[in-house]
């Protein structure tokens, strides 16, 4: 019998450091906070939250805790991170519009700047004005925004809400005796684009796109509507010639990086003592794992290959996984109610069925699993990778080859 894991919130609010201003209320894109106007109380429904921390940035006398980002842990990377390059410009970006690997050094030249440090966060509208401010006073003479465009982001009026703050900060630190114009604020937002040499005009990215975003051309590539986009992924996954890729996340391919990961994978098998284990987690669905996915690894046995969707899943990718030496691979997806992108857990859920189907040809389905998981209950997901690694410990290694 499975052992329940007790879920505990990672945001909450101080009632007694509260004074119903409603403020957080007004912010909150996904109506999570109330106030209760008989008993004179801000309610939160944990459930209704998307963990986007506006209201924690908004809040004017900091009642709101969440466990992700607090200011001071911010600081404290920005702080280690100027000390071990000498940088003085700070480049913070949103996670939906410039995945970890994402070039912004053109941006980055046109204010003359050479070496930066940078933060990638959910999203920039989470981030209160004492922050930048922080930042200052730390040593940083410049901070560089890069911030999804407002039709595009996936908590609504993040970046709305941002830019908002950052204009009216920027008169803030003028009378501080900083120059604004050392606050700059870029958007940008992932969009599908082709390479025409390669796609064959079969339009299974029209069918395949939630958005409509795909025109079918008669003589010739489709047309991306570049306004439609939100840069989901689905079209570069069905593609079959890979003509399709997103800009902003074209680091490196999967199956690169699955070759890449196999030789560590094989050295972990030779030791004997744990699995090797391949995790497809999306971005949205688990936060502070996926803090470290330049690395490439959660531990020891555990790598990690982040996707900007669920929707992005390919199955060729598990079996490659698994031929490369892989003791089991575990796909991480949003719940649907939390889903940012149409679609994009039906899609996922439907490209896991078929995958199952496949394994247990080879009897290899129980070296594969899924779960769905939020970031707003702390621990789950460590849990839930725990469970996941003990039952492929216990499975024998006697077991056919996947297919190539």
């Amino acid at each position: 019998m499975a052992v329940e894991i007790p879920r505990t919130a990672g945001i909450e609010i101080a009632d007694e450091h509260c004074s119903r201003c409603g403020i957080c209320v007004a912010v909150c894109p996904f109506e999570a906070i109330s106030k209760d106007e008989k008993e004179d109380k801000i309610i939160l429904d944990v459930e209704k939250c998307r963990v986007c921390g506006l209201c924690v940035s908004a809040c004017p006398l900091a009642a709101i805790d969440l466990v992700y980002y607090d200011v001071g842990s911010l600081i404290g990377q920005v702080q280690k991170q100027m000390a071990e390059t000498g940088a003085k410009t700070l480049v913070l970006t949103c996670r939906g519009s410039n995945p970890e690997n994402y070039d912004i050094e053109e941006m980055l030249k046109e204010e003359n700047v050479e070496n930066h440090v940078s933060l990638r966060l959910p999203c920039v509208g989470r981030v209160p004005p004492e922050f930048f401010l922080r930042t200052l006073v730390s040593g940083v003479e410049k901070v560089l925004v890069i911030q999804c465009e407002e039709d595009f982001c996936r908590f609504k009026k993040g970046s709305e809400i941002g830019i908002n703050r950052l204009v009216l900060l920027k008169d803030v630190i003028k009378h501080l005796g900083y120059e604004p114009n050392n606050l700059i604020v870029k958007k940008n937002a992932m969009k599908a684009v082709y390479d025409t040499e390669k796609c064959v005009g079969c339009g299974k990215c029209v069918f395949v796109c939630p958005y409509d975003a795909i025109e079918w051309q008669p003589f010739s590539t489709p047309e991306i509507k570049s306004d439609d986009c939100v840069g989901c992924g689905a079209c570069a996954l069905v593609c079959p010639h890979q003509a399709i890729e997103l800009r902003g996340y074209e680091y490196e391919p999967v199956s690169a990086m699955i070759e890449r990961y196999s030789t560590r994978a094989k050295n972990i098998k030779a030791k004997g003592d744990k699995p090797a284990v391949l995790l497809f987690v999306c971005q949205w669905s688990e936060f502070s794992a996926l803090d470290d996915v330049q690395k490439g690894c959660l531990g020891d046995n555990v790598m990690i290959i982040e996707l900007p969707c669920s929707k992005g899943f390919d199955p060729v990718h598990v079996l490659q996984a698994l031929s490369a030496g892989f003791d089991g691979v575990l796909a991480v997806t949003c719940p649907e109610e939390d889903c940012k992108l149409e679609e994009g857990t039906e899609l996922a859920e439907r490209n896991f069925s078929a995958l199952r189907r496949v394994l247990k040809q080879f009897n290899l389905e129980n070296r594969f699993d899924t779960f769905r998981i939020t970031p707003k209950y702390p621990g789950e997901f460590n849990a839930k990778l725990e469970s996941f690694i003990q039952k492929i410990s216990s499975i024998k290694p006697e077991v056919k080859t996947a297919p190539k």
